[in-house]
């Protein structure tokens, strides 16, 4: 994995119920001005970490004039495009750093809409480890997407969930809610995925390490502006990776101590 990034600032110690909002972002102008106070509408519990990879379109800059209003909004800047699941990885460090006793992920686009947050926070502290929307669970469901993109958005949760014997519905989804101490017992340093694989090989780890996942059922619009990320090239890596993971010793499948959170 790539080095983690110097932090431009650190913020106060989080309160013991605080939970923080990891938002990756590169060229999202359109829509993280309207999505930072969507997620600071859902309580005083939520925080928000934006790491942006140096957005050309002035991304960066314009949550670094949010955040210096608002203490609850935190920035960090990456020297470039370094990938999707780096950019988690460095939010959680962050997170586990300042003490946050839960994380969530999200995108920015608002396909993953900022309502839901307290629904997975909720789930996480009631009877589960790992809360996950997902969009093919009952109640569930994508909206203004073509059937080309249904078919493979759920083959491929149905090809990593058979593969890997996950019993995870939603394999690829990325709006999730953890403990604390579910990441800090996965090793996150030795995730081998950097782009969209990444939400496969999390839920992996944390299934075979004998968490408890939950899937909370969401509705999942397309994208409200900017382009989509997605790419021939990314689905191959996604395909890829699952084997990878299958046929791989790991510190995931070497795992055989059920420690929950």
């Amino acid at each position: 994995m790539n080095q983690r990034q110097p932090l431009e600032s650190i913020p106060p110690k989080p309160g013991h119920n605080s939970c923080l909002v990891i938002v990756p972002t590169y060229n999202e102008a359109l829509n993280i001005e309207r999505l930072i106070p969507a997620i600071l509408e859902q309580g005083p519990r939520f925080d928000i970490l934006v790491v942006d990879d140096n957005s050309p379109d002035g991304t960066g800059n314009m949550v670094a004039a949010m955040a210096a209003e608002n203490p609850r909004i935190h920035l960090m800047r990456r020297a470039g495009k370094l990938g999707l699941g780096s950019a988690y990885i460095e939010g959680f460090h962050y997170g586990l750093r300042l003490g946050y006793p839960f994380l969530c992920e999200m995108d920015a686009d608002f396909s993953h809409q900022p309502h839901y947050l307290p629904m997975l926070l909720a789930t996480v502290e009631r009877d589960a480890d790992v809360a996950l929307g997902s969009r093919n669970v009952p109640g569930g469901r994508v909206e203004n997407w073509s059937l080309l993109r249904k078919v493979i958005s759920k083959g491929g949760s149905l090809y990593a969930r058979t593969i890997l014997g996950m019993p995870v519905r939603d394999c690829t989804g990325g709006f999730k809610c953890f403990r604390a101490a579910v990441l800090q017992q996965i090793d996150l340093d030795s995730i081998q995925s950097s782009g969209y694989s990444f939400q496969v090989e999390m839920n992996y780890r944390c299934h075979k390490a004998g968490f408890r996942i939950r899937e909370v059922p969401i509705v999942f619009p397309d994208r409200v502006a900017g382009h989509s990320k997605m790419s021939q090239q990314i689905v191959l890596e996604a395909a890829l990776m699952v084997w990878k993971l299958r046929l791989t010793p790991s510190a995931a499948n070497r795992q055989t101590t059920v420690r929950r959170a």
